[in-house]
């Protein structure tokens, strides 16, 4: 591999504010729609309560304390040798309701404090401005991102952040996996802030959404957009340093058979999940087959000519993607469906992850290639990991080896994407310190290099240990990928 990723490759890892940080309400900050989300398993889903209710597990509340941790954390990626550290804002330390015309200045000198530790250590911040982080009041009194008043409100946010930090962030993403809102339960609550009715509702990722109303998901879509375009746009007469990525959850979608029907299925479900945003955020336009999108749905978009406008002048400079598994697409109703969060037939040719994620490196190659080729911008992988339940021995060391095994692949399989002409920016796997799970609430789901010693009850010391992972990554960054 030597030679194969250029110089100033971006290694790096990624985390966000409602997974790792904690201190939900210290410094001044107000509830987002996580801290009241209480922890599930594989099996047993999340629910959203009414608020915070005694006797209930919150994940998010302590998560694994980066808050009071983040010197020492930063310095274990510092000794790995990260290059890059994608973080997330949480909006409600900085506006705790969202919509205060003034900053929480506790907030602001919080970030502050840590992206200034990162650029001590040789760290590019690399900040996600909205990663599941809707303060609770946006989505409790506004109904969430299904209205439009949430433009101004994130616009507002988005500039102050940015201007408080010129000089110490110039990577910026708008919406984690924007592409989310397309989807149910998940879509709703987790990407609008578009929370169920009434208390206690289960966040079911397999058994649908019954109170989904797809307008309001497309309408939430549609504001993020608009959000996003006009942030970019700031950001450039901010600072003109500044450089502000999209990000999708990307979805490789691979037909079942040969059958013509799976072909044109899997095309569809790849193109949908892919491209509907893809080509707004990087063409400035919705794509040519968008109306039928919304025939399908029974949705309308009202995109005004100001809409349109905006849309057009506020793309994005580069196309950040996170990357875990590839799916199949079988109109067999016989074909079992099981095992990925976008629910589709499983592929027999591939292993699965002990999440039942189908582990498929090729599929990052063909993922890479086909948007590169589509848009010709610089890529960027900002997430990509195995979630894996992790064995302590009794010396405390963690034989990983199934992650490294993981991630050499993936590495591999970007550097097969790199000879072919793609132009990668760098590479964050996701959760580089254990985490809460998003879609689960788990501790018990690792990803990272680094152990923190708490579990699915929220017991634990929060102590760090390296795992062999993080040795491994340390000698790959060292090499600049050319040692696997």
């Amino acid at each position: 591999m030597a030679d194969v990723f250029p110089e100033g490759f971006l290694w790096g890892g990624a985390t966000a504010a409602n997974q790792c940080e904690g201190g939900y309400l210290e410094g001044g900050k107000g509830l987002s729609v996580p801290d009241v989300m209480t922890a599930g398993s594989v099996s047993e889903p999340r629910h959203v309560t009414d608020g915070v209710l005694p006797g209930r597990n919150y994940p998010s509340h302590e998560a694994v304390d980066m808050y009071h941790h983040y010197l020492d954390d930063i310095a274990l990626f510092a000794e790995m040798g990260f290059k890059c550290y994608r973080t997330s804002i949480n909006w409600a330390r900085i506006f705790p309701h969202g919509d205060e015309a003034e900053p929480n200045r506790e907030g602001i000198e919080f970030y502050r404090r840590v992206f200034s530790a990162c650029k001590a250590a040789g760290i590019e911040p690399l900040v996600t401005l909205s990663h599941y982080e809707l303060p609770l009041g946006l989505a409790r009194d506004y109904g969430g991102w299904a209205n439009r008043e949430l433009i101004d409100l994130f616009c507002h946010y988005a500039t102050t952040v940015m201007r408080a930090y010129k000089g110490l962030v110039r990577y910026w993403l708008t919406f984690n996996e924007i592409n989310c809102l397309l989807m149910g339960a998940f879509g709703n609550i987790m990407g609008g802030g578009i929370l169920p009715p009434g208390q206690d509702v289960a966040m079911d990722l397999s058994s649908g959404c019954d109170w989904d109303v797809p307008q309001r998901r497309f309408d939430a879509l549609h504001h993020q957009f608009l959000a996003s375009a006009k942030t970019v746009r700031a950001a450039h007469e901010i600072d003109p340093e500044n450089k502000v990525g999209c990000m999708i959850a990307a979805q490789v979608v691979y037909p079942y058979s040969c059958d013509p029907d799976d072909v044109l299925l899997a095309q569809r479900m790849e193109r949908t999940a892919n491209f509907y945003c893809g080509d707004v955020q990087v063409r400035g336009s919705y794509p040519a087959w968008a109306e039928s999108v919304w025939s399908q749905q029974h949705v309308h978009v009202d995109v005004s000519d100001e809409d349109a406008w905006t849309l057009e002048a506020g793309t994005v400079d580069f196309y950040s993607f996170s990357y875990y598994m590839s799916s199949t697409a079988s109109c067999d109703p016989k074909v079992a469906t099981s095992g990925n969060v976008f629910s589709a037939a499983r592929n027999p040719h591939l292993e699965q992850s002990d999440w039942g994620w189908a582990i498929d490196p090729k599929g990052l190659t063909y993922y890479l290639e086909e948007v590169y080729d589509r848009y010709r911008i610089p890529l960027f992988v900002v997430e990509n990991g195995l979630g894996a339940v992790d064995e302590v021995e009794p010396d405390g060391s963690i034989h990983d080896t199934y992650r490294i095994d993981y991630l050499r692949s993936h590495v591999e399989a970007m550097a097969a994407a790199i000879a072919d002409g793609v132009d990668l920016m760098g590479y964050t796997p996701w959760g580089c310190i254990d985490l809460v799970s998003a879609s689960t609430g788990e501790m018990r789901k690792r990803y990272g290099f680094i152990h923190v010693d708490k579990d699915n009850d929220g017991k634990g010391t929060l102590a760090r240990s390296r795992k062999d992972s993080f040795f491994w990554y340390k000698k790959l960054i060292e090499s600049n990928g050319s040692e696997l």
